[in-house]
């Protein structure tokens, strides 16, 4: 009976449903610091583009993690991600930071509170400075994938619109900024069919974002995000170990977004990804993706390999899209995934699953806590 519950399960899925799990600790009550930039204190110039703020986050995010951190026992407290960060950290003297801190300026902003915790020795949730630096930099990521023989399509970066494309490249093609997450800059534009339209996209994507734009060739088939969270290691004396596989992950099912649906027009963009499933405007999310048992294995793997080529740790989305001949490729990866408990990716795979948000938030901290040697 136990190995006919077993093959139903995905690979690298545990052997308890989701929805059994508990949001346990393995340690004392500790004093838990959750460091994330506001939206709401993030400055929007007026010349700055509408969604120059997407990325930051929304109060209700902070408080539905605070109080997800205290069904476990945990004295949770919130610290803005800014250069007041600098003194307060030290003031608040936290055992463990959950970081989710976008960062503010640069072309590694997602590596400098992390920078600055392990300057000041202290533990913290998620990927390290340099995972978090080469994710956000979408050429950095793919170059590493490449080398590892990972699926990836054929890409340019183009730092001025002089550039001439490259022979590998052929229309349509996709530009979004090379910096930037959330779906920043993203939308049915970014697809370009002619010259023209290339060197339209790429003008404004210099202009609006500061930054160069990663041209890419367009894949045109069913696009997928992956969820998932563990590390390389021995999962048994873990707060739920039997939601984990023998790797030491857990796999979230496979979600698949279709932007055709809702305001994206075919691109899932930050306006799309703003709007709460359901509700008018928002893309078809389809969780568990209806897909080949061979293609959720492939993508569990790649996800998999992704994770482990960048050195990320605790928790990562993985995003793919289909290519004509119906074989999946690796977009990009999120090492800092959104925790809005209604709106970000990351939670409505768990919540598709059944496992709470309280499990969720406690699993990623249980997880640094092993990394850093603390478990009991």
């Amino acid at each position: 009976m136990q190995d006919e519950k077993r093959k139903k399960e995905p690979p690298g899925s545990g052997t308890i449903p989701a929805s059994r799990a508990e949001p346990r600790s393995l340690v004392p009550p500790l004093h838990v610091a959750v460091l994330a930039n506001l939206k709401k204190d993030v400055p929007h110039p007026d010349e700055a583009p509408p969604d120059e703020t997407v990325e930051y986050d929304r109060e209700e995010t902070v408080e539905a993690m605070l109080a997800a951190l205290r069904t476990a026992g945990h004295r949770a407290t919130f610290l803005n991600g800014d250069v007041t960060l600098i003194d307060t950290i030290r003031q608040t003297r936290p055992d463990i930071c959950f970081n989710i801190c976008e960062g503010l300026h640069g072309d590694s902003r997602e590596a400098q509170v992390p920078a600055l915790l392990e300057m000041l020795g202290i533990p913290y949730t998620g990927s390290r400075v340099l995972a978090n630096a080469i994710s956000l930099d979408k050429t950095i990521t793919k170059r590493l994938w490449r080398d590892r023989g990972l699926p990836t399509v054929p890409f340019q970066v183009f730092s001025d619109i002089e550039s001439t494309l490259r022979s590998t490249l052929r229309f349509p093609l996709f530009v979004k900024p090379l910096r930037e997450g959330s779906g920043k800059g993203v939308g049915p534009s970014s697809i370009v069919q002619t010259p023209q339209d290339l060197r339209d996209q790429v003008q404004r994507i210099l202009q609006d974002y500061r930054q160069p734009a990663l041209v890419e060739s367009f894949l045109p088939g069913r696009e997928f995000t992956v969820g998932v969270i563990g590390n390389h290691s021995n999962a048994k004396r873990r707060a739920n170990p039997d939601l984990y596989g023998n790797d030491g992950f857990h796999y979230f099912p496979v979600l698949e977004i279709d932007p055709n649906v809702g305001a994206g027009r075919g691109v899932y963009g930050a306006q799309a990804k703003l709007i709460i499933p359901g509700e008018d405007g928002a893309p078809l999310y389809l969780c568990p993706a209806d897909i080949p048992p061979a293609l959720q294995k492939e993508m569990y793997r790649l996800t998999r390999s992704a994770f482990l080529s960048i050195g990320a740790a605790d928790c990562s989305r993985v995003d793919f899209r289909l290519n004509a001949e119906g074989e999946p490729n690796l977009v990009e990866i999120n090492t800092l995934p959104g925790l809005n408990p209604q709106v970000s990716d990351m939670c409505i795979i768990a919540r598709a699953e059944g496992l709470a948000y309280d499990v969720l938030i406690n699993e990623i901290l249980n997880l640094a806590l092993e990394r850093y040697g603390l478990m009991l």
